[in-house]
Order: C-alpha cells, then sequence, then structure tokens
C-alpha cells in the first residue's frame, strides 16, 4: 500500500495551484508505475519533503534503495545531472531517472541520521564545510542554469522591489547587499553548486560519514553556497565564527565569499517582499554581521 501523507498532499494543493493538484492525483499512480519498471518492491513507510515523496525500496538484487517521486522544475530537472556529475562522491549516488517525470532511484542513506542532529552545530557547520570542498571540485556540466544569467536578473528584480521597502534601514541593508552582488557578477564561477546544503540536507551513510541530498544545482561561484549553514539553527553571536571557518576549508577569498552571501541574502528577501511579506530577521542579521569587513 502506497501511503501519501496528508501532509504533502495538502501543501501541493495549497501552493502549486492546477499542477500540484495534478500532480497529487497522479502520484500513486505513478509509484506504481516506477515500482513495476524498475523492479522495487515496498520496503518501509513513505517519507517526504518539501515537494517530494520518498518511498523505502528494495531492488530485485535485495539491496536497499529509495524511490523519489517530485514534478520537475527549474530546480528539480538539474538533480540528476547533478548526482551523476558527482556519482557518488560527497552525494547520494543516483542509481536510476526518468527525465520526463523527474523521478529518481536513489541509494538509501540514514534517514533517521540527519546532520541537524549533532549536538555542536559547529562540527555540522564544519561537516557542510567539508562536503562543498567536494561537491564544488566538480565543473558544472552545460544543462544547468548558471548564476551569471540568475544573478543580473535578480538585481532586475531587486532595484524594482527594493524602494518599496518601509523601513529605511532594512531598505539600505538590502540595498547594500544588492551593491556587493553587482561587483562580484564579473566572474560568476563555473563550479558545480548544490544549492540547498543545509543541516537537514546531509545524512548519515554507511560507506561515508555525511552524504549531501536532494540538491538543487546551478553553476557559479561556491561562495554563493554558504548562506544556509549559516541560517541552519541560527545563533547571531556565531555567524562571523561559521563564515570564517567554512572560506577556511573552502579556501575561498573571503571579500568575494562575503559579496555573494550578501546577494543570496537579496534573494531571499527579495522572494519574501514579492510574496507581500517581511525579509526573514535571521537574513537581515546575517547581512548585519557580514557587511563590515572584519579582516
Amino acid at each position: 500500500m502506497i501511503d501519501i501523507p496528508d501532509e504533502l498532499i495538502a501543501r501541493h494543493q495549497r501552493l502549486g495551484g492546477a499542477a500540484g493538484r495534478a500532480f497529487v492525483v497522479g502520484l500513486r499512480g505513478r509509484a506504481e508505475r516506477f515500482l513495476e519498471e524498475w523492479g522495487l518492491r515496498l520496503d518501509g513507510r513513505s517519507m517526504y519533503g518539501r515537494c517530494a515523496l520518498v518511498l523505502p525500496v528494495l531492488r530485485a538484487d535485495g539491496s536497499r534503495a529509495v524511490l523519489k517521486l517530485q514534478d520537475v522544475d527549474e530546480e528539480t530537472v538539474g538533480e540528476p545531472v547533478a548526482l551523476r556529475a558527482w556519482a557518488g562522491d560527497g552525494a547520494v549516488r543516483l542509481l536510476e531517472s526518468d527525465a520526463v517525470t523527474g523521478t529518481l532511484l536513489l541509494e538509501r542513506l540514514d534517514s533517521g541520521r540527519p546532520l541537524a542532529g549533532l549536538p555542536d552545530s559547529r562540527e555540522a557547520t564544519l561537516t557542510v564545510a567539508r562536503l562543498l570542498t567536494l561537491l564544488t571540485a566538480k565543473e558544472a556540466p552545460a544543462p544547468l542554469r548558471h548564476l551569471g544569467d540568475l544573478a543580473p536578473r535578480l538585481l532586475d528584480r531587486a532595484s524594482a522591489t527594493l524602494p518599496t521597502v518601509p523601513d529605511t534601514a532594512v531598505r539600505h541593508l538590502l540595498q547594500d547587499c544588492a551593491a556587493a552582488l553587482r561587483e562580484a557578477t564579473d566572474t560568476p564561477g563555473d563550479r558545480l553548486l548544490h544549492w540547498d546544503l543545509h543541516f537537514d540536507n546531509v545524512l548519515a551513510a554507511t560507506r561515508a560519514p555525511w552524504l549531501a541530498i536532494d540538491p538543487k544545482p546551478l553553476a557559479g561561484d561556491p561562495g554563493f553556497e554558504l548562506l544556509p549553514a549559516l541560517w541552519n539553527r541560527f545563533e547571531p553571536d556565531e555567524i562571523r565564527w561559521r563564515f570564517d571557518a567554512m572560506t577556511d576549508v573552502l579556501g575561498l577569498d573571503r571579500g568575494r565569499a562575503r559579496a555573494w552571501t550578501l546577494g543570496r541574502v537579496l534573494q531571499n528577501s527579495v522572494w519574501q517582499l514579492e510574496e507581500g511579506r517581511a525579509p526573514l530577521p535571521e537574513h537581515l542579521e546575517i547581512a548585519r554581521r557580514l557587511r563590515a569587513p572584519s579582516d
């Protein structure tokens, strides 16, 4: 019996409009199709993330895996491309994929042991940084979206949105973020980026202590990768330590990494503003603490 969690159904129906409702309606049939096509048997309770249904399965040879069912969009379309490029080095292994539906068969990691459960947030931050050294060592394959294209579009959206921010201090802070991003866009980079490597997107494994899951890949500068680990288990007084530690582990130029991180704060804030919400206070605090160089 394929169980589709009510929370996942509600999220797609609430946020996905007609496409989200269609995805939910066809989800059970899609799961049954790939269980049959790929010779899989269910092996546990359904799991889910923000958008995907994940089914623990056994392959024909008895090996354990998970079947990931999700919609195809500009973020998920690159997931199998990135996973093939990494080939298990720092990330979950891709076993099968279907380009039309975005369905993936992945090696099974320990979903009960996310990096978020590690008591020491500093060690969790260093773990993310070490994984990023592996992931960003790869040059991004050609089909992926590129930071060099995203950044100018973001700056255009920001120029239209920021004048509407009523709080003068917040408006000036985000304008500073835009100025920093503008200076970094001359060399956007060509590394393969995960884009969403927060603590819950790292799971314990048997063949490696920790592996990354659920990339939303793009090509660009590794400095654009740092914000999730600054925001996770948010501690204002730890922002600078985490930023310095990650740039040290990754061997990044600190000024450029600061500019890309401020650009990432701008990106998230513009999303919030475009949806009629205020920028997240944690993101604004990260920008405040990084805005003035300390080195």
